[in-house]
C-alpha cells in the first residue's frame, strides 16, 4: 500500500510535467519552401548589330569590347577606293559639259543676234536651244550621280544603332568587308537574368515570384517577369527581372534559387542543439522531466529572423523542445 506521502507525490507529478509544458510549447509542423539552385546568365535586354552599309576595307575602327557608346556614334569607317575613281570620273565629265555648254551658250546668243538681222532662220535658232538644253540635262544627270556616290562613301562611316556596351568585334582595322556584315555587336537597354530549369518543376513556377539571386557573399531577391511557353531539351527558359544588375559581363553565370514547392518539416531553433561525441541531442521536456534525445538534423532556414534546423529524425510533432536557454 502506498504511504499518504507517496500518494500525494503522485498526484502533484501531472501538475508539475504541465508546469513544466507551459514554459515549453509543444513543436509543430512548420510549412517550409523547397528551394531549386540554378544557375542564370546575365542577358542584354537588346543585342543590336553595327552593320556595314558599304562594302571595302575597314581603314577605321574606334573601339574595342566592353566600351560603351552613343546611338549615332561612329565607331568605324569604310573605304572603297572605285568610288573615289567613280567621283573623279565625274568631275571630268562635268567639266567637258560644262566646257560644250559655255560653247552652246554662245553659239546660241550668236544666232539670236543673227536673227534679229535676218541672216539665220529660228529653226536654226530653235536647234541651238535644244542643244543647250541636253547639255543642261546632261550636267544634271552627272549631279545626280555624283550625290549618290557622296553618299554611298557617307555610308562608309559605321554607326552604333543604340545606347549600350560592346559586346563583340568580330572583325579588324585593315580587313574586308561585304555590305550587310557585321562590324560589332551592341548590348543596351539593361540586362535581365535567363535561366533554364528542367521542365519537372514548371507547373510549379508563376510569374511574380520571388527568386533569391547569389553574388559572392551577398544575396539578393528577384521577381520570375516571364515563362516561355516553349520547352526546349527538356529545360523551361525564364527571366529573372534584378534591380542594380549590372552589364560589365553580359552571359555571366550567377546562383539563383527557384520555389520549386512545400512541404512540413519539424523545424527548433539552431540553439536547441548540442553535440556530444559526434552525436547531436535536442533538450526535450517529458512528464519525468528534461531528457537529451539524439537526433539527426537537415537543412537550416531563417524563420522570422531566427535561424531555424529541420530535425529529420528523434522528435515528433507534439514534443516540447529546450531552448538554449531553458536547457
Amino acid at each position: 500500500m502506498r504511504s499518504p506521502l507517496q500518494s500525494l507525490l503522485c498526484a502533484l507529478l501531472p501538475l508539475f510535467g504541465s508546469l513544466a509544458h507551459a514554459d515549453t510549447p509543444a513543436l509543430q509542423p512548420t510549412t517550409i519552401i523547397e528551394w531549386k539552385a540554378v544557375y542564370g546568365q546575365v542577358e542584354a535586354r537588346d543585342r543590336i548589330p553595327a552593320r556595314a552599309r558599304l562594302g571595302g576595307t575597314l581603314v577605321e575602327l574606334t573601339v574595342i569590347e566592353g566600351d560603351l557608346v552613343k546611338a549615332g556614334q561612329p565607331i568605324g569607317r569604310i573605304e572603297d577606293e572605285k568610288l573615289a575613281f567613280q567621283l573623279s570620273a565625274l568631275t571630268a565629265q562635268r567639266g567637258a559639259l560644262d566646257a560644250q555648254l559655255t560653247n552652246a551658250q554662245g553659239e546660241l546668243s550668236r544666232g539670236e543676234s543673227l536673227l534679229k538681222q535676218g541672216v539665220t532662220t529660228a529653226q536654226g535658232l530653235d536647234a541651238l536651244r535644244t542643244q543647250v538644253d541636253v547639255f543642261k540635262g546632261q550636267i544634271s544627270a552627272l549631279d545626280a550621280q555624283t550625290e549618290v556616290i557622296t553618299q554611298q562613301v557617307k555610308e562608309g562611316t559605321v554607326l552604333a544603332p543604340a545606347d549600350g556596351r560592346v559586346l563583340d568585334v568580330p572583325v579588324s582595322k585593315g580587313g574586308v568587308v561585304m555590305p550587310g556584315e557585321e562590324v560589332a555587336l551592341i548590348g543596351g537597354g539593361g540586362t535581365f537574368l535567363r535561366i533554364s530549369i528542367p521542365e519537372r518543376h514548371a507547373p510549379s513556377l508563376h510569374q511574380g515570384d520571388k527568386i533569391e539571386i547569389s553574388s559572392g557573399d551577398t544575396t539578393q531577391t528577384g521577381t520570375l517577369s516571364r515563362i516561355y511557353p516553349l520547352i526546349q531539351n527538356g529545360r523551361v527558359v525564364a527571366d529573372v527581372e534584378l534591380a542594380g544588375l549590372p552589364d560589365t559581363f553580359v552571359d555571366a553565370r550567377m546562383l539563383v534559387r527557384l520555389p520549386v514547392g512545400q512541404r512540413d518539416a519539424l523545424m527548433v531553433p539552431v540553439t536547441a542543439i548540442s553535440s556530444t561525441a559526434g552525436l547531436d541531442f535536442v533538450g526535450v521536456e517529458e512528464a519525468s522531466g528534461p531528457v537529451q534525445r539524439s537526433v539527426v538534423p537537415g537543412e537550416h532556414a531563417t524563420i522570422d529572423g531566427v535561424e531555424m534546423v529541420e530535425i529529420l529524425s528523434g522528435l515528433e510533432a507534439g514534443d516540447h523542445v529546450l531552448t538554449g536557454a531553458a536547457k
